[in-house]
């Protein structure tokens, strides 16, 4: 019953919030019960001090019992510290890589991350996609590692991108705020590891982390410009097949260089109906049981065979079961796949712009168009 007090009415107190001194007054009264018995037990009992068979019988079944308690209590308390542990990291991955909308400004979108780290939801891989007024902006990208020691530099590559993403007109200007908010995230865990130097340690792993990157934007007519900074160029799908959307060497990946004065951009065409297949390495590197690498390339050219129009979530699904079933469940290390495809209806293009990606040889101006969903 809620009581009214001064015309606001009070809220009834959570239950959660009642329940938790039971529960800590039960974790550690129950076990401290259970060895009062033991003890009261060995001490006062008569029976407990007789050495003859049928007394030493009923002691061990007490002791047993009440081994049996404590065992078992220390489990739930166990199992309850683990449930509450995947509900923070649950809640860590929902904040850190953001569930993506299914449908963004025309696109279809799917995308999952598959961690490495057994019961570990987060990993190294980051992936997001954007609406912007400069155009539909996707970053996917690898950080050196996985597990709880990528978290914070996944953080700072993610907060950086988002924030960018809309600032920037142009994509250069995004992946060298990127490369900057690394810079920065790097110096200062360098910094808080080694406390007393004034100066990065060179031999601290820190000194050695890089993140590839790879930058797209996708204008309103689908054209397509990419920055490519150690990472798998995507795979473009479409009815005639699977083909990379392009096969020029990338920049290197972002840490361990500057980026040079003039970034090369690679151009391209995403028709209504086709779909780009975003993945982080850890897909093509996985093996199986014989060391034989994930056929990517071949799994991809079967979904497309199967499924000419592909559809995102599909493509998601038979690539991760592929994968599953060729690694034996037990990946070595993290995958992240982002497939977007172009839902927009057909305009009138020339048609002989299509064609395989190629090189800008001047940076290209961002395309403007409305704002739309998630802006």
């Amino acid at each position: 019953m809620i009581r009214i007090k001064a015309g606001v009415p009070r809220r009834p107190r959570p239950r959660s919030r009642a329940r938790r001194p039971l529960r800590r007054a039960l974790a550690l009264g129950l076990p401290t019960m259970w060895g009062a018995i033991a003890i009261t037990y060995k001490l006062t009992c008569p029976l407990a001090q007789q050495t003859g068979l049928g007394a030493r019988i009923v002691t061990s079944a007490v002791f047993f019992a009440v081994g049996t308690g404590l065992i078992v209590q220390v489990r739930r308390s166990l199992l309850r510290e683990l449930r509450q542990i995947r509900q923070i990291a649950g809640a860590a991955q929902n904040a850190l890589l953001r569930p993506l909308p299914p449908r963004l400004d025309g696109l279809n979108i799917a995308a999952a991350q598959l961690s490495a780290e057994r019961g570990a939801v987060v990993g190294g891989d980051l992936y997001e996609v954007i609406a912007t007024e400069h155009g539909v902006r996707v970053v996917m990208g690898d950080v050196r590692g996985h597990g709880i020691a990528a978290i914070g530099t996944v953080a700072a590559v993610l907060g950086s991108f988002r924030e960018a993403a809309h600032d920037e007109p142009d994509l250069e200007g995004v992946l060298r705020r990127l490369d900057r908010a690394l810079a920065r995230h790097l110096r200062e865990r360098a910094r808080a590891e080694h406390p007393a130097s004034g100066a990065p340690d060179p031999d601290s792993p820190v000194a050695e982390e890089f993140v590839t990157v790879l930058l797209l934007e996708i204008g309103a007519d689908g054209e397509l410009r990419t920055l490519n900074c150690g990472h798998p160029w995507p795979y473009r799908l479409s009815g005639t097949g699977a083909e990379p959307l392009a096969r020029a060497d990338p920049l290197p990946p972002l840490g361990p260089f500057p980026l040079p004065a003039v970034l090369p951009i690679v151009c391209g065409q995403l028709l209504p109906g086709e779909a780009l297949f975003l993945y982080t390495d850890g897909a093509e590197d996985a093996r199986d049981a014989r060391g034989r690498f994930f056929p990517l390339a071949d799994v991809l050219a079967e979904v497309v065979g199967q499924h000419p129009l592909p559809v995102p979530q599909s493509v998601l699904g038979s690539v991760f079961t592929a994968l599953l079933r060729h690694t034996g469940g037990t990946p070595t290390d993290d995958v992240a796949i982002l497939v977007v495809r172009n839902d927009r209806k057909s305009k009138c293009t020339n048609p002989g712009a299509r064609g395989t990606a190629r090189q800008a040889t001047t940076p290209p101006h961002p395309t403007n168009y409305p704002q739309h969903n998630g802006v």
